[in-house]
């Protein structure tokens, strides 16, 4: 373990709230250990911004961290050239111009046929009823597992999300991730032929056709669903609250001087859904007088990250007209987000506009709170909310 200055944490409450902390821990130094997580933290921003590409020291690769374990060996963890190569043979199902041509579409389709059955309703929980099947359901097309339930998209994504920082070694999370994985496997099975047979733009079908191993198409479509279903999920209805609970900002976007896209970029800077990235310290290091150990694990605390005062002017102020432009919410290096155009898409041009364009007088539910919970992945658990039906 490193040698950095020591922090304690309470985890219950820092799963509440992490903010305080991680502000205490960015005063202390450039690095922090907290016992209660394992880990040292890197929590400022220029600092995370420049580490993050350092791969020779801060690797990805970690055949005993609890993605790989859990998951499979993944392309991000994975560096170099055995990543990139994954990476290029994904990218026909995330591009820029497949995300436009063919996704997009469907966000729409979905989102449409979601609002359509909410909108007599007058009420609803925005994360269960609309950001969770919304999510899945781009999920579905893009991974390609259309034979999953949306339902049960959100449940082994979750699963895996919660082992994956299972820190404190839960063994019934433990236990629920695995069944979630074989969730997924069983999934896989009964679409491979099909995929194979008749290629689309899918994750399964590009990475059969690219002629990766099946567990490189296995491990990364967990990845896959692991990422595109939480933080979608938590974004949108994240991203709505925070415009309900700040009216004037709202009414920015009402007037035409800022945008849905602005508003996205602001939220995930403000509460980024991914808030840690783990890394393995591949060898010795010395960093701001604190000695890093081979094989010490080391947090790049994005959260805190895009927090840091020294960078953004009253960072926990939500103002979407902020220039955003050094937040790292998609993170920094190699391993930057392959889903963020599709992230942008689905919640700032689909589902944010069309959410405060179908539902009449859109707001939070006066009777009912909202709560946060994490610190590795945050979002909400419930957005309470009520309309004029």
């Amino acid at each position: 373990m490193s040698n950095a200055p020591v922090y304690e944490i309470d985890p219950a409450k820092f799963a509440v709230d992490p903010y305080p902390d991680l502000k205490r821990m960015r005063a202390a130094g450039p690095l922090v250990q907290v016992p209660q997580l394992g880990a040292t933290l890197m929590t400022r921003r220029n600092d995370v911004f420049t580490n993050e590409k350092k791969i020779d020291i801060f690797s990805s690769w970690q055949p005993k961290g609890l993605m790989t374990v859990l998951m499979g060996e993944n392309m991000m963890r994975k560096d170099g050239d055995a990543h990139m190569s994954e990476r290029k043979a994904i990218f026909p199902t995330v591009s820029p111009k497949t995300v436009k041509e063919v996704w997009r579409a469907s966000f729409e389709e979905n989102a449409d046929r979601i609002l359509d059955a909410l909108a007599p309703m007058g009420k609803a929980d925005l994360v269960r009823d609309y950001a969770m099947p919304l999510s899945a359901e781009a999920l579905k097309a893009i991974t390609g597992l259309t034979n999953m339930h949306f339902a049960e998209m959100n449940r082994v994504s979750q699963g895996m999300i919660d082992g994956c920082a299972n820190y404190a070694g839960d063994p019934g999370i433990e236990a629920n991730c695995h069944d979630c994985t074989a969730s997924i496997d069983r999934h896989i099975d009964e679409r491979w032929e099909e995929a194979r047979t008749r290629p689309d733009h899918s994750l399964l079908s590009v990475q059969l056709r690219a002629g990766l191993s099946q567990s490189q198409i296995r491990a990364n479509i967990k990845l896959a669903i692991s990422g595109g279903q939480n933080e979608p999920r938590d974004a949108i209805a994240g991203a709505a609250w925070a415009l309900l609970a700040h009216p004037g900002e709202l009414a920015l976007i009402g007037r035409g001087e800022a945008t849905w896209m602005q508003a996205f970029e602001e939220y995930a800077r403000w509460i980024s859904p991914i808030g840690m990235s783990p890394r393995r310290i591949a060898v010795d290091h010395e960093m701001g007088g604190v000695t890093l150990n081979a094989e010490d694990r080391l947090f790049l605390m994005f959260g805190s990250a895009n927090r840091d005062e020294t960078v953004f002017d009253d960072p926990d102020e939500f103002r979407i007209t902020r220039d955003t432009s050094q937040a790292i919410a998609f993170g920094a290096g190699p391993h930057f987000c392959a889903g963020a155009w599709a992230s942008r898409a689905l919640i700032a041009e689909v589902a944010l506009p069309k959410l405060f364009g179908r539902l009449k007088n859109l707001r939070l539910d006066p009777d009912r709170n909202v709560k946060f919970t994490g610190w590795a992945f945050r979002g909400p658990l419930t957005v309470p909310v009520v309309w004029d039906a």
